[in-house]
């Protein structure tokens, strides 16, 4: 028996279907015990519609992050490049939120405090290349962020209208009316 998918929620059999119209091949998808020992191993969590396509089926190529076979090292880079990318723009380009206070004066001393500020904003997680979905364990329909040092864009208002946009030919887009969720922290950086 196929579980019930919460209503908007994406289906293994959709993810399989989005995954036809990917450019690069597809590896088996990764299992349960898979997905929870990649989380403990990098310390995130993905969020539900993240977790279902990657269970369907794992992209591979240069700009998919491979969970399953991939360099640790990289993997690890790639999950902290959207904090590197804003504490880059602290350091050269004067980067500072005005609900942070006063910026120290010296550049060291506003990168520290920026960093101590950004441990608890939520874990951007790779889908591919600079895209990224918000790590919320049990979540979904958050956009696909491209992300850029703070040069932030939504590439698709959840995991399943980012697909169709970029994958898809004459793909319908099935972007909400109102727009994408808001992710605390990273949405202020959209227009």
């Amino acid at each position: 028996m196929t579980p019930v998918q919460p209503a908007g929620a994406l289906s293994p059999e959709e993810a399989r279907h989005l995954q036809e119209n990917l450019r690069e091949p597809v590896r088996p998808g990764l299992s349960e015990t898979e997905l929870d020992d990649v989380e403990r191993r990098f310390g995130f969590r993905f969020a539900a519609d993240h977790r279902t396509f990657l269970s369907a089926g794992v992209p591979i190529g240069d700009r998919w992050p491979d969970w399953r076979c991939g360099n640790a090292e990289q993997l690890r880079k790639r999950l902290a490049w959207p904090v590197d990318g804003v504490l880059y723009d602290v350091e050269h380009n004067g980067f500072w939120l005005p609900d942070w206070g006063t910026r120290p004066v010296g550049p060291e001393d506003a990168v520290r405090e920026a960093r101590r500020r950004l441990a608890d904003v939520p874990q951007l997680v790779p889908v591919c290349g600079h895209q990224y979905l918000p790590g919320l364990p049990g979540t979904m329909g958050y956009p696909v962020l491209s992300v850029y040092q703070t040069d932030i864009v939504v590439y698709g208002t959840d995991l399943r209208d980012y697909l169709h946009r970029e994958f898809s030919t004459g793909g319908i887009s099935t972007a909400p009316p109102d727009g994408p969720r808001y992710i605390p922290f990273w949405s202020r950086f959209i227009d």
